[in-house]
């Protein structure tokens, strides 16, 4: 099982141009903010010595939130969250 890492809640840079904001939730996760809204999570975690990006959506139905995928890379993961609205 994965473990989330503990440490500074500095958001990584995105190096592709997108029309988001990466906004500290909590110990390294973001709201992913597109216009004001809140269209996602991205959770950082430790794999060994790995590190991979988690994208998360909420699922108003089920009240909870759904893993769409880990990435290696922050704007993969900024990315699946766009394109899972």
């Amino acid at each position: 099982m994965p473990l989330t890492l503990q440490s500074s809640s500095a958001a990584p840079n995105l190096t592709r141009a997108v029309d988001v904001r990466l906004v500290p939730a909590g110990p390294l996760l973001w709201r992913i903010v597109d216009r004001g809204r809140a269209i996602g999570h991205l959770q950082a975690v430790r794999e060994g010595a790995d590190l991979r990006y988690r994208a998360r959506r909420f699922h108003a139905p089920s009240r909870a939130f759904r893993d769409l995928g880990e990435f290696w890379s922050v704007d993969d993961a900024v990315e699946c969250v766009i394109f899972a609205r």
